[in-house]
């Protein structure tokens, strides 16, 4: 039995470092992809030729880097774009939100709010944004401008876990 130990040890050892290296080589996996993916969309974007499309993804690549201002403006390129194309109502409005993100990301709440409801005139069933809403309405203590977001998030999307929490916060704060 003293003897077995020790190997069993070396085992446990040698598995979960195994996990570990395995967790890591994903992680940079995915990042180098990531930075790939936004270099190539860079280089497309100055050549000139570019859809909303090309705008959107590489917007939100700048939201996963943290890149807020950038984001912005290429968001806004990418509205500017969208609407030359015609784009359909449902893309608009996930521009729209991810604008909204980016504002919010950089504490302009009301520029936020100014976007998140663009995308729900264009998508009134856009639970994300309504709930994107309700949480910047939170962040200005506006609560029940708040609650009415998530509401109306909930009768859209009745099993919606974060309306369904928010909105009860914000009932126990009236």
């Amino acid at each position: 039995m003293n003897e077995t130990l020790p190997a069993i040890y070396v085992v446990i050892l040698l598995v979960l470092l195994s996990a570990a290296s395995i967790f890591v080589f994903r992680q940079v996996w995915r990042t180098r992809q990531q930075d790939l993916r936004f270099e190539k969309l860079q280089n497309t974007l100055k050549e000139g030729e570019s859809t909303a499309k090309d705008y959107y993804e590489f917007g939100s690549l700048c939201l996963d880097k943290k890149l807020y201002v950038q984001a912005v403006a290429v968001f806004q390129r990418a509205l500017k774009t969208a609407e030359k194309e015609e784009v359909e109502p449902e893309n608009m409005a996930l521009i729209h939100n991810a604008t909204g993100f980016a504002y919010f990301a950089q504490e302009q709440y009301d520029i936020a709010i100014r976007h998140y409801k663009d995308a729900i005139a264009l998508y009134p069933e856009y639970v994300i944004a309504l709930n994107n809403l309700g949480n910047v309405y939170e962040k200005k203590k506006l609560v029940t401008q708040a609650l009415k977001a998530y509401e109306e998030a909930l009768a859209y999307d009745p099993d919606n876990k974060v309306s369904k929490k928010r909105a009860e916060s914000m009932r126990k704060r009236i």
